[in-house]
């Protein structure tokens, strides 16, 4: 069966499409994402996430082109585990490691990503961007922000549920992934 063929049956939710989709991609989606981030688990953990994903939205998107589709999921995924890592790691010692033309790609993608970002959380009203950074920039739990606040727990999950919203709809004109990639979901 061609990509298309199981791309329409996937959309109708057709597991058997699913198995064969996954069993066709998921060594090429590996490999992609070994050449960039060289962790065995941690490529399989991305390469698991993108077939999740993928099945989770088979019923939302319709898709054209399966294989650009899934490497430029897969790419989102490694961004997102490159995000992720711990802030100590440079940037500049990851960025060599990609493939030409990735680097681009993903500094420009980031960059734009970060910008609506950062506009729709200076745009939030002053009490929910303040929970908001705290939950992200300063990593503290619903509990810490409400002690520190001096407001209820469900008050700190409103603001928090509100400003995702918030940011969610502003980045819906960009791609699902690039949402995924910065990890606030």
């Amino acid at each position: 069966m061609t990509d298309k063929q199981l791309c329409a049956l996937l959309h109708c939710g057709d597991k058997k499409a699913f198995d064969i989709l996954y069993e066709r991609y998921w060594k090429r989606l590996f490999v992609y994402a070994y050449k960039i981030f060289e962790d065995q688990l941690v490529c399989e953990d991305i390469v698991q996430e993108v077939f999740v994903r993928l099945w989770e939205r088979t019923r939302e998107v319709k898709i054209e082109e399966l294989e650009n589709y899934l490497l430029r999921a897969t790419k989102y995924q490694v961004l997102n585990a490159i995000r992720n890592m711990k802030r100590t790691t440079p940037y500049e010692n990851i960025l060599p490691h990609l493939p030409v033309g990735f680097a681009v790609d993903v500094i420009y993608e980031a960059r734009e990503t970060s910008q609506i970002i950062t506009n729709s959380v200076q745009a939030l009203p002053e009490k929910c961007q303040e929970v908001f950074l705290l939950s992200r920039e300063m990593e503290l739990s619903n509990k810490e922000i409400a002690e520190k606040l001096n407001i209820s727990v469900r008050t700190v999950e409103a603001h928090l549920y509100k400003a995702l919203k918030i940011i969610k709809k502003n980045l819906g004109e960009i791609n699902f992934w690039i949402m995924a990639s910065f990890g606030i979901f």
